[in-house]
């Protein structure tokens, strides 16, 4: 419809049941996108609002969804968003490297492991940029990553000598938040991709399995 005007440019006393544009939905989209990149939001949350916003019909379907998150670009109690390193380092030789819990993605990420282990979870880690490079080289050790919905990766540029590569699926399709990229060469190694292990318990509830760690080193 011409002359349609977004949520965020509205007058305060625009009836909340206008119709909603592609535009204004888009927009609530990546609101919600980044406020589960933040933490504010589960999978499970972000999945439902998600459907709600790609399906609402009006302002007031819009509104709902993100009535209970801080204006985009405000960050209450803190004077300024996570910074992401430009390029963060993991040398390993026989031992174990692992960032988990709540830790800022970088933008570019160099891991080389000789004997030992990497993991890189990113259930609760903060995402502020859509893609991650990685640049790997893997020596009879282990490269784990553990993702999360809208956490997509590409392993087609690894080259395997005798080593192993799989990549588990994520389950339903969700907007991509993330895109990690990974390049190099593995010798006798293995990389495993895919969201979090569930218990048996988990299992036989149905119930989502929990990030693994909440630490970083």
């Amino acid at each position: 419809m011409n002359g349609e005007v977004s949520p965020a440019e509205r007058p305060d006393d625009a009836p909340a049941e206008l119709r909603a544009s592609h535009a204004d939905r888009d927009r609530v989209v990546e609101e919600l996108r980044i406020a589960a990149g933040d933490g504010r939001l589960t999978a499970e949350e972000l999945d439902e609002r998600l459907e709600a916003a790609l399906t609402a019909r009006t302002y007031r379907e819009l509104a709902v969804l993100t009535a209970d998150l801080p204006a985009a670009g405000a960050q209450p109690g803190a004077a300024s968003t996570a910074q992401p390193k430009d390029l963060i380092r993991v040398v390993r030789h026989g031992g174990n490297a692992k960032h988990t819990g709540r830790w800022v993605v970088p933008k570019r990420m160099e891991i080389q492991v000789t004997g030992g282990n990497a993991r890189l979870d990113f259930t609760e880690a903060v995402i502020t940029q859509p893609t991650l490079h990685i640049d790997m080289h893997l020596k009879g050790g282990n490269f784990i990553i553990v993702t999360r919905p809208g956490v997509v990766v590409d392993t087609n540029e690894i080259a395997a000598t005798g080593g192993q590569i799989k990549v588990r699926p994520e389950g339903p399709q969700t907007p991509v938040v993330l895109t990690i990229e990974i390049s190099g060469e593995i010798w006798g190694g293995n990389v495993r991709v895919g969201p979090p292990r569930r218990t048996f318990w988990q299992r036989l509830s149905r119930r989502p399995a929990r990030p693994s760690g909440s630490s970083t080193s």
